[in-house]
Order: structure tokens, then sequence, then C-alpha cells
């Protein structure tokens, strides 16, 4: 099942170059050690941009905990994570796909609202349909529209409390593919 509506070309390793017809080309690529300033950047870049306005303190505080050094190396090690660089390079977003689940998905804030996180959805969704029926995410207040759009439907509704008293709420999510 191939999901992508533009054409990816496996490379050496892990990476995939995105030529889309008429627009610019990009690279997925997974990511190393050596990448985790840029992988740690984009996520704590995001959350601190995007989160306040959706989230109290406690939770935005919880996220950036949650995406700490130690976890996102253990993803890099276990061969999870991904970076999207732009044309000339510049790592611009980042996804985590374990198992059939889709992780840490972010784009630089000056890059959203220009298919760059389309792209890593897509490209996450292609991975997991190598392997799996059904795809599960657990949907952010600020990405929920999203995945709704994407055929994602919300299935469990969870609270985790955070420091202060405060609540970080979101939806588990699953889209089947077959």
């Amino acid at each position: 099942m191939d999901l992508f509506s533009f054409s990816v070309d496996r490379c050496f390793g892990f990476a995939y170059n995105i030529h889309m017809e008429g627009e610019i080309d990009m690279k997925i690529y997974e990511a190393m050690i050596a990448d985790l300033p840029s992988v740690k950047n984009i996520v704590h870049t995001a959350i601190n941009d995007i989160y306040p306005h959706y989230y109290p303190v406690g939770a935005v505080e919880f996220f950036l905990a949650h995406h700490c050094d130690e976890n996102i190396i253990k993803d890099i090690t276990a061969g999870n994570v991904f970076l999207l660089s732009d044309e000339n390079g510049t790592p611009v977003g980042t996804v985590s796909v374990v198992h059939n689940e889709i992780t840490r998905l972010f784009v630089l804030p000056e890059y959203q609202g220009k298919g760059y996180g389309g792209m890593l959805i897509r490209f996450a969704e292609e991975r997991i349909a190598e392997s799996f029926d059904s795809i599960i995410i657990d949907a952010s207040f600020s990405a929920k529209q999203i995945y709704l759009k994407k055929g994602y439907v919300p299935v469990k509704y969870n609270t985790i409390k955070c420091n202060g008293g405060d609540y970080l709420c979101y939806d588990v999510m699953i889209k089947k593919l077959r």
C-alpha cells in the first residue's frame, strides 16, 4: 500500500529522497546519536512555541521532560527516529516510529503549515504499513484535528496529572490501513 502522493526513492541505509512534482526536494533519514541536538531542538522549540496555547504550564513541563536526551537517545539507538531536512539540508522536522505507533512528530514552527508534517505522517504510515494493519498515535490537542482529517479515529481519552495540579490530556487515535 503506497500512502505517498509523491515519489520516494529509498537510498543508502534509511534515507529517503522526496521529490514533489514542481516543488523542492527533501530528505527523510534515520537519525544518529550525532543528530540528538537537531532532534531535541525541533521537539523543544515546537513544544515551547505551540503547547502553551493549548496546555497549562505543568503539562508543557511534562512534555519537555518526557522528550529529554535520555528518551531521545534510547529511540535513536533503537533506529526509531527520523529527521526531515529541507532542500538546504537543514533538519526541520522529526518523527519516531515504534512498531505500529507514531510518536514524537514535530516540525519547527516556522515550517508548520507548509506540508512538512504531512510528509512525516505519510512517511511513518508507509513504514508502519509494511508490517502492520493499523497505526496508533497519542494525539495532543494541537494535533488532533490534523489526525482526524487524515482518517484517524479517537478510541480513548487519557489524562496525566502533572506538577502544580495541572493535567495533560490527550487522545489515543487509531487508523486502520487495511
